[in-house]
């Protein structure tokens, strides 16, 4: 049976955690059910709770988002509802049907994605899915909040008679609007309402010359609100059918009401289960604000936080866009008991109260801020004693408290027990308060409790490092400013820094000498060693931290580097199956060339087709039929092969004529060309003789033809001979 008291929420702050979830719910129950959240007493319920809440948290990431679950709070209607002979208002009548409405739809969706949520389907199946409620209220009720015309066959047709005599009474007080207006009668507004009855505005001169019934008059006496005599007995007839229309109403709602009433206990089910819906959903917004997840519990007595936050400081870190440094924590049968020691203001409580916090959520249906891979067993008690606990009105002291305390820890302390104790020992004599706590130590170890404890006491490090199944743990101070680093370290007791610290905040040197020599070497020695351990560890964690940037540094350009082979032997296989489809096809050339000269010489065509359908055949039976995809994907690599060998060759073109240019300018200078000269085009190869020149142009004489070229365009060869 899970057991925790008050004073350990206290401790850990655990209300303002519910608080902050309250003010993510979206209705008034919503908000006061997260508020009253306590720890399970049962793992089933615990797990079924976690479970829904994870499964609403993955809808913030899929697809598939859990609808609209708000409600108007019902609790008065339905308390009301169940008096006999009551009956609600229309207002009411339509949160009842909205709330029925919102609850089918959720329970359709649950149904339809149980997949996504099985255990909110879980939930939701055991919620009973009805129309009846609906369709009662949609038959007396409109979508507007009014009652329909056809809700009963009277109400149809006294509100027939009512637009008959409104009909009526217009037309009557519009003939008495125009007969006394023509007079000259009524004042420039001419009409006027009063007791939401139409009347003439009636100058108070002529008063007596209006039949009618006077309703009122202005506030300056000069206008007299008279109802005309025509209109009042139809006024008087209207007023009797409102009457009636109102008794009918209530009459509907009275039976609407009694529809209803059987499903009052289905009402309380179907807020109870939205208010739960929205509590989840609170939870989950809350995950996600803080990045939480649902870490694996396990059966076995453990405990491993990695990467834990502490949720509170977070959150206001968040705010204030400060770094939150997490914290890797591990209990286990091998190290049940942790001592944490070290310097003030280095961390070491709010490491503490991460562990007990974010133990307290998990036990309490709320994902905490740690590492998928984390894991943690459900503890039976969960007992605190954190901060100063001066009890004024009990007249207690600090330490009587905190011995009362661990008289409390002493009776309730089990092998399924997490306890933690902030500044262990602390209150009392320094070698007697000591020795006390190490006693208790010693008893809370051998009843295999789990526990963290702070301190700065020697002789609980020492303890510590004695004990087979405890451990000591230092949170991680910089060597040279001594600053707080935020990093809680296992495996090795911390220093106080008590000496180091103290000429850091610039007390003299000699004091602090002359306080060295009033305590024991010994102990000097053991601080000193300690410090200088802890400062090797510092060393350890930079050089680590160094070589990791490194290794991830070398890890990319070790992927790019495959990315860059990857493409290179992609343009190589290409470029292979372009050469093997070019040698193909010229190995054809060359059948096709014998089979043709076979041809010339015997003329035989029977031959010539038989040779070449043996040929179509073979090279047949080395292809296999390509999919539409297939070719589609072969012409495309065809292409991009075709295009990189067109942009090569155009590239080594112009790179060669480049290089001509300059061969040209620079081996052979201009010479002055004459009738006679042997010459060449630049870019030709076939040599001839000039036999004429006229202007910029020369005749050039090949021997079979002859051809009139620009004289830039000729490079001279010879001499005439």
């Amino acid at each position: 049976m899970i057991s925790i008291n008050d004073k350990t929420l206290q401790d850990l702050e655990f209300n303002t955690v519910l608080q902050t979830i309250s003010e993510r719910c979206n209705t008034e129950i919503g908000k006061q059910k997260a508020l009253e959240i306590i720890p399970f007493k049962d793992k089933e319920t615990l797990m079924n709770t976690l479970l829904q809440t994870s499964e609403y948290l993955s809808s913030f990431f899929n697809n598939n988002a859990i609808p609209n679950h708000g409600f108007d709070n019902l609790t008065n209607d339905i308390k009301f509802l169940a008096i006999e002979d009551s009956f609600l208002e229309v207002g009411s009548f339509r949160k009842i049907a909205l709330l029925s409405e919102t609850v089918n739809g959720l329970l359709l969706f649950f149904k339809k994605f149980h997949d996504y949520y099985p255990k909110l389907n879980e939930k939701a199946a055991k919620v009973e899915y009805t129309k009846f409620i609906i369709q009662k209220i949609d038959e007396v009720i409109d979508k507007y909040g009014e009652i329909k015309d056809n809700a009963s066959p009277d109400l149809i047709n006294i509100r027939r008679d009512m637009n008959l005599v409104r009909g009526k009474v217009n037309q009557s007080f519009g003939q008495a609007m125009t007969q006394y207006n023509s007079l000259g009668y009524l004042d420039e507004i001419k009409e006027s309402f009063v007791q939401n009855r139409r009347v003439l505005a009636v100058l108070a001169m002529y008063r007596r010359k209006v039949k009618g019934s006077i309703m009122g008059s202005s506030k300056t006496g000069s206008i007299a609100y008279i109802e005309p005599e025509a209109t009042l007995r139809y006024s008087r007839e209207l007023s009797n059918l409102e009457y009636e229309e109102r008794e009918e109403i209530t009459r509907i709602l009275k039976n609407l009401s009694n529809d209803i009433r059987p499903f009052l206990v289905l009402l309380k089910q179907y807020q109870e289960f939205l208010s739960d819906i929205d509590v989840i959903g609170a939870k989950a917004k809350y995950a996600k604000k803080i990045n939480a997840i649902l870490p694996t519990i396990s059966t076995e007595k453990e405990l491993y936080f990695r990467d834990a936050f502490h949720p509170i400081l977070f959150l206001s870190n968040l705010e204030k866009k400060e770094i939150t440094f997490p914290q890797t924590i591990e209990l286990n049968s091998d190290s049940r008991i942790i001592v944490i020691s070290g310097p003030n203001a280095g961390g070491k409580t709010i490491s503490l109260k991460t562990v007990g916090l974010l133990q307290l959520m998990l036990q309490c249906g709320i994902l905490i801020p740690v590492h998928e891979r984390s894991k943690t067993f459900l503890f039976d008690k969960i007992l605190t004693d954190i901060g100063d606990n001066q009890s004024i009105e009990n007249h207690l002291s600090t330490y009587s408290y905190r011995l009362k305390n661990m008289n409390y820890f002493l009776k309730k302390c089990n092998s399924k027990t997490l306890f933690l104790i902030d500044e262990f020992g602390t209150g009392s004599d320094p070698e007697l308060g000591g020795a006390l706590a190490e006693i208790f130590l010693e008893e809370f170890y051998h009843r295999e409790a789990f526990g963290i404890i702070t301190t700065h006491y020697s002789n609980l490090k020492i303890l510590a490092n004695e004990l087979p199944f405890a451990s000591n743990a230092n949170m991680l101070f910089d060597e040279k400013s001594l600053e707080p680093m935020y990093k809680l370290i296992l495996g090795q007791a911390g220093s106080s820094f008590t000496f180091e610290v103290a000429q850091k905040n610039g007390i003299p040197f000699g004091l602090i000498n002359r306080a060295k020599k009033k305590i024991e070497g010994g102990k000097v020695r053991f601080d000193k060693t300690i410090a200088t351990l802890q400062k090797e560890r510092s060393k350890l964690e930079k050089t680590s931290k160094n070589l990791k940037e490194e290794e991830t540094k070398t890890r990319e350009e070790s992927k790019k580097m495959e990315t860059i082979n990857s493409k290179i032997q992609q343009k190589l296989e290409r470029y292979q199956e372009l050469y093997d489809a070019n040698q193909r096809l010229i190995y054809m050339g060359q059948k096709i060339d014998d089979i043709s000269e076979k041809y010339f010489n015997n003329k035989d065509k029977k031959v010539l087709i038989g040779e070449f359908l043996k040929i179509v055949e073979v090279e047949n039976s080395k292809r296999k039929k390509a999919t539409a995809k297939e070719t589609k994907e072969k012409e495309i690599i065809k292409k991009i092969v075709i295009e990189e060998v067109k942009v090569k060759v155009d590239e080594i073109r112009a790179e060669k004529k480049q290089n001509k240019l300059k061969t040209i300018t620079i081996e052979k200078p201009k010479v002055a060309l004459k009738v006679g000269d042997r010459v060449r085009m630049f870019d030709g190869k076939a040599i001839g003789t000039i036999d004429k020149i006229e202007k910029n142009k020369a005749i050039v004489n090949y021997g079979v033809f002859t051809s009139k070229v620009n004289l830039e365009q000729l490079e001279y060869v010879q001499a005439k001979l």
